[in-house]
C-alpha cells in the first residue's frame, strides 16, 4: 500500500509550509535567472529545521490528536508488512460476515509464529467505505475473538494493533449488539493463556480500542492517543460546543505522556520528527525494537502467571489515595 499522497497541511504545520514554499520559490527563481540563491537556501532551511523543533517539541494533547489521524500516517497493514514475515490474512467472523475494519492472521516475527490483528483506515474514500472508516462493527471484535482463541489453542503469542475512532454506532451494529461483543473481548482476552501485546498506533477511542487491548503490555506511539472519548465529543457533552475540543484534549489526558504517567500504557515507542508519517521506515523499525523486547520478556513467564499479571494490571487502572 503506498503513503505517497498530496502534501496535507495541519493548521500549527503552516509556518514550516510557508518556509518551505520560500524555498521552492527561491530554487526555482534561480534556476530561471541564473542567480545563486544557495545562501539564502541553506539559512532557510536551517530556519525550518529550527521551527520544525520548537513546533514538534512542544505539541499540545490536541495537536497531538491531530497529527494521529493524519491521512498519511502509517496503519495497521502498512506496519504488518514493515514488522512481519508471511502475513496470512483470515477473515470473517463465522457468524455473520467479514468486517473489514479489522484485520488479522498468522504472521512470522523474526522467525517466531505469532497471531497479529489490527484495525484498519482507507487511504481514499472507496477504501474507507470498505473498511468502514476504521470503526468495527460487532463482526469485527467477533472475528479478532476468533483469532484470538486459535492463537491460544495452538500457543502463539498475540499482537493486536489500535487505530480506531470508536466501535461503529449505527443501527445495524446495534442490533446485532456490539456492546455485547466488546464485553465477551474483555472477559475472554482477560483469560487467554499466550502474551498478548498492543501497540495503540493513532486513534484509541474507547471500548472500539479496549476491545482488542485487554493486554498483558500495551504501548502507544508518541503522538498516537487513547481515550474514553473523542476530544470532540467530550467538548459536546461538557462545553455544549465542539469548538473546544482542545480544552476537552487537555482535560482528558488522552496523549502519551499523560498515558504513561497515568500507567494505562506500559511505555512510549518513539516517532521521526513531525510524526510517523515523515519517516513509516524508522517508526516500524521501533515498534519492532518494543515488540522483539516485549516478546522476549513476556516468554518467560507461564500462561497462569500472564493472567495474573494481566488482571493485576487493569485492576489498578484509577486506584487512587486522598
Amino acid at each position: 500500500m503506498s503513503l505517497q499522497k498530496p502534501r496535507f497541511t495541519l493548521e500549527f504545520e503552516k509556518p514550516i509550509r510557508e518556509l518551505e514554499d520560500k524555498i521552492n520559490a527561491l530554487r526555482t527563481t534561480s534556476e530561471t535567472t541564473g542567480v545563486d540563491a544557495s545562501k539564502e537556501i541553506r539559512s532557510l532551511e536551517s530556519k525550518i529545521e529550527q521551527t520544525r523543533r520548537e513546533i514538534y517539541g512542544k505539541l499540545t494533547p490536541w495537536q497531538r490528536v491531530q497529527v494521529a489521524r493524519h491521512p498519511r500516517r502509517p496503519y495497521s497493514l502498512d506496519y504488518i508488512g514493515m514488522i512481519f514475515d508471511d502475513f496470512q490474512e483470515l477473515h470473517g467472523d463465522r457468524l455473520f460476515m467479514d468486517d473489514e475494519s479489522t484485520v488479522g492472521g498468522t504472521a512470522f516475527f523474526e522467525g517466531r509464529p505469532v497471531m497479529v490483528i489490527g484495525q484498519q483506515k482507507g487511504r481514499d474514500t472507496k477504501e474507507n467505505l470498505r473498511r468502514n472508516f476504521g470503526c468495527p462493527n460487532p463482526e469485527g471484535y467477533r472475528k479478532a475473538l476468533r483469532l484470538m482463541k486459535m492463537a491460544n489453542t495452538f500457543g502463539l503469542p498475540i499482537i493486536t494493533l489500535v487505530d480506531t475512532p470508536g466501535a461503529f454506532p449505527g443501527i445495524g451494529s446495534e442490533e446485532r449488539h456490539v456492546a455485547e461483543a466488546i464485553a465477551v473481548n474483555l472477559r475472554e482476552m482477560s483469560e487467554l493463556r499466550v502474551p498478548i501485546i498492543t501497540f495503540v498506533i493513532g486513534e484509541g477511542g474507547s471500548g472500539g480500542a479496549l476491545g482488542i487491548a485487554v493486554s498483558n503490555r500495551v504501548y502507544i506511539l508518541e503522538n498516537a492517543y487513547y481515550s474514553v472519548i473523542s476530544p470532540e465529543g467530550c467538548a459536546a457533552i461538557l462545553f455544549k460546543d465542539r469548538a473546544h475540543a482542545p480544552k476537552a484534549a487537555e482535560a482528558l489526558r488522552l496523549d502519551a505522556p499523560n498515558l504513561l504517567k497515568l500507567g494505562v500504557v506500559d511505555g512510549i515507542v518513539k516517532e521521526p520528527l513531525g510524526g510517523a508519517q515523515e519517516d513509516p521506515a524508522t517508526t516500524g523499525s521501533n515498534l519492532r525494537k518494543t515488540l522483539r523486547a516485549s516478546l522476549t520478556e513476556l516468554s518467560k513467564f507461564s500462561p497462569e502467571k500472564l493472567i495474573a499479571l494481566r488482571y493485576a494490571k487493569f485492576r489498578k487502572m484509577g486506584v487512587y489515595a486522598e
